[in-house]
C-alpha cells in the first residue's frame, strides 16, 4: 500500500513539473543569459577568495601558498589605514544613500503629477540624459567646472564668499564628499526615478479623483496616495542599496582623487588597487577586499531583518 502511494505521488510529481516546463520554458530561456552573467562574474570569481588565507605567490599560484589564516586581515586591521579607508568609505556610502536614495522618489512623485503629457515625456527625457554621461566624461566636467583659475561654478562659489579667493576646491579635502555625492545624484537621480514612475502607473486613477473631490492639494495626494502605493519598492530598493553600504564605485573615486585629496578620497576599493594591483600584495588586497564584502553582506541582513519586521516587506 505504501509503495503504490508513493509511486502515485511520483508520478504526480512528474507530471506537474513536466506541465510547469511546458507553460514556462520561455521564461528560463529569458533568464538564461542573466543566470550565466551572474554564475561567471559573480560566482566563479568567489575561486580566488582562498588568496586571503594563503600566503600567494607567482611560482605556486593560487593554491599552492602556504595557509596563513587571518594574517592579512589582522594586518589590514593594525594598518594606520584601516580606519582612514572605512570612514571614507562610509561617509561617502552614507550620504549618498541619505541624500541619493530620497531624490528619485521626490523625483518620481513630482513627474507623476504632471498633467500634460508631453510636457511630462520633455521632462522625464532630460532627467534621464545625465544616466547616459560617462564617469569619465563627468569628472572632466568637475575638472573644469571647478578648476581654480577659470572653473564657472568654482568662480560663483568664491564670487558670493562661499569659498575662499585661494581655495583650491579640487584639492580640498572638505570639498571631495559633496562634490561626489551630489555630482552622482544628479547624474543617477532622473534613471533610477523609472522604476517608481513605473509603480506609480499602476495606482487607480480613481483615489486621485477621490482626492479632488475631498479637496486635497497635490501635496497632499502625494503623501497619501502615491508614497503608500510605492512604498514596498522603495523598501526592497532601500535593503538593496544597504547591501552595498561600503560598495563606494572605484572609477569615479579614482578619477577625482590626487594628491591633495588624498586624506579624504582614500577608500577601500582604491587601497585595493594600490595595495592589491600596484605594489603586488594580491593576499593582502583580497582580505580587504573579502572584508569590505562580508560588512555589506551583515548590513543587507540586518536590514532585510529590520523591513520584514516593520513593513512586512523584505528581499527573504
Amino acid at each position: 500500500m505504501f509503495k503504490k502511494n508513493n509511486t502515485s505521488g511520483t508520478a504526480s510529481l512528474s507530471v506537474r513539473t513536466k506541465k510547469y516546463w511546458t507553460r514556462n520554458w520561455q521564461l528560463w530561456i529569458m533568464l538564461l543569459p542573466a543566470m550565466l552573467y551572474i554564475f561567471i562574474f559573480c560566482y566563479v570569481p568567489m575561486y580566488g577568495i582562498q588568496l586571503a588565507f594563503k600566503d600567494y605567490s607567482y611560482a605556486t599560484g593560487i593554491t599552492g601558498g602556504p595557509f596563513v589564516g587571518f594574517k592579512y586581515f589582522k594586518q589590514y586591521f593594525d594598518s594606520p589605514m584601516f580606519f582612514t579607508t572605512l570612514r571614507n568609505t562610509f561617509i561617502l556610502s552614507f550620504f549618498s544613500i541619505i541624500v541619493g536614495f530620497p531624490a528619485p522618489i521626490i523625483l518620481a512623485m513630482l513627474i507623476n503629477q504632471i498633467r500634460n503629457t508631453k510636457w511630462k515625456r520633455v521632462v522625464q527625457t532630460t532627467v534621464y540624459i545625465p544616466y547616459f554621461v560617462s564617469v569619465v566624461v563627468l569628472v572632466s566636467m568637475i575638472n573644469i567646472m571647478f578648476r581654480n583659475d577659470s572653473g564657472v561654478i568654482g568662480n560663483l562659489l568664491k564670487s558670493i564668499g562661499l569659498v575662499a579667493r585661494d581655495t583650491n576646491i579640487l584639492g580640498k579635502e572638505s570639498a571631495f564628499a559633496p562634490l561626489y555625492v551630489l555630482t552622482g545624484v544628479w547624474q543617477s537621480m532622473g534613471w533610477n526615478s523609472i522604476i517608481y514612475i513605473a509603480a506609480l502607473s499602476s495606482v487607480d486613477t480613481q483615489l486621485y479623483d477621490s482626492c479632488k473631490i475631498d479637496g486635497a492639494n497635490r501635496w497632499q495626494t502625494m503623501i497619501n496616495i502615491d508614497l503608500p502605493a510605492i512604498l514596498p519598492t522603495v523598501m526592497i530598493l532601500l535593503i538593496m542599496n544597504m547591501g552595498n553600504v561600503l560598495n563606494v564605485g572605484f572609477d569615479k573615486v579614482f578619477l577625482m582623487q590626487n594628491s591633495m585629496n588624498m586624506g579624504a578620497s582614500q577608500v577601500i576599493s582604491t587601497y585595493v588597487y594600490t595595495v592589491g594591483i600596484k605594489s603586488g600584495q594580491f593576499s593582502f588586497g583580497s582580505a580587504v577586499g573579502l572584508f569590505n564584502t562580508v560588512v555589506n553582506f551583515v548590513f543587507l541582513i540586518v536590514t532585510n531583518y529590520i523591513s520584514k519586521r516593520s513593513t512586512g516587506t523584505g528581499l527573504m
